[in-house]
């Protein structure tokens, strides 16, 4: 999909607020109400715009604890590769899930409300799973940056 400067300014202002009401939107970026909602719902229907959430403080909701865990497969046979993604996706505490090349088959983002928690999630999901070889684990100390979405250049067409 073909994207002008108008798209791009759309999804950069719905990247930061979401919550911006198509009057608001439209008058950001120049154009009336109605065909800025079309230019929206034409970005949704294209899978540009995949959805809207709230990002929510994993702290404020009793998961204060981050780890990115590596994870080694004995096997990176497609069907082995998927089996994985599939169990990993049944595991809520697991918030990302990324293949990788190199020694490191996928790195998870994993939230738990105490170490106890993420042990448990360790050794009851992760290393217990079919195919893991080996699985590293990395606590967050602090996050300095954290930015949802994608670089956006509104002059780029």
């Amino acid at each position: 999909m073909g994207l002008d400067r108008i798209d791009r300014r759309i999804l950069a202002l719905l990247q930061d607020d979401g919550r911006m009401t198509n009057v608001d939107l439209a008058e950001r970026v120049g154009l009336t109400a109605p065909p800025c909602l079309r230019r929206v719902r034409s970005l949704e229907q294209a899978g540009v715009i995949r959805g809207y959430h709230a990002e929510c403080d994993a702290a404020s909701l009793g998961y204060p604890i981050t780890v990115f865990a590596m994870v080694s497969l004995r096997s990176q046979a497609e069907h082995d590769l998927a089996t994985f993604e599939r169990h990993v996706a049944e595991i809520p505490e697991v918030r990302e899930c990324h293949m990788l090349n190199g020694e490191i088959d996928f790195i998870l983002k994993i939230v738990a409300a105490d170490l106890e928690s993420f042990q448990r999630i360790l050794t009851t999901h992760l290393t217990a799973a079919p195919n893991v070889a080996s699985v590293k684990s990395s606590l967050t100390i602090r996050t300095a940056k954290s930015s949802p979405g994608v670089p956006i250049e509104a002059g780029a067409e």
